[in-house]
This record gives structure tokens, C-alpha cells and sequence, in this order.
């Protein structure tokens, strides 16, 4: 099974961002998605895979943190 995990961009330098997983901080590729500073984005093996809303990460995240 595959994971994407929810995170949201605090700084962006050409094809590469710093994104934040409920506070752990990493270095992530968005080469293949249109997004900014501020955004949320689901992140899977290393890349942004799609733009979110922060609604629904809200949700993902409640389920990751109690499990499904």
C-alpha cells in the first residue's frame, strides 16, 4: 500500500519546497503541481502529487491521528 501524507508549503526555491508534516520540516519536489507559499499539498515519495484544500486536510489528518 502507498502513502500520501498532507503538508503545507512554508518556502518554495524553483522545482523544490520546504513543507510542513504537523511540524516536521522536509524538503519536498513540486515540479509537478502549481502551487505557492501557503498551499497544502499531498505528498508522496518525496513529491507534491496535488494541490488540497485545507479542509480536507483537516480531515486526513484527524485520521491519521486517531486511525481509521
Amino acid at each position: 500500500m502507498c502513502l500520501a501524507i498532507p503538508a503545507k508549503i512554508i518556502k518554495i526555491n524553483g522545482q523544490l519546497a520546504i513543507v510542513d508534516f504537523q511540524g516536521a520540516k522536509k524538503e519536498i519536489n513540486i515540479s509537478i503541481v502549481d502551487v505557492k507559499v501557503g498551499d497544502y499539498v499531498m505528498v508522496h515519495a518525496g513529491f507534491a502529487i496535488e494541490k488540497m484544500e485545507k479542509d480536507n486536510v483537516k480531515e486526513i489528518n484527524a485520521y491519521l491521528k486517531n486511525g481509521i
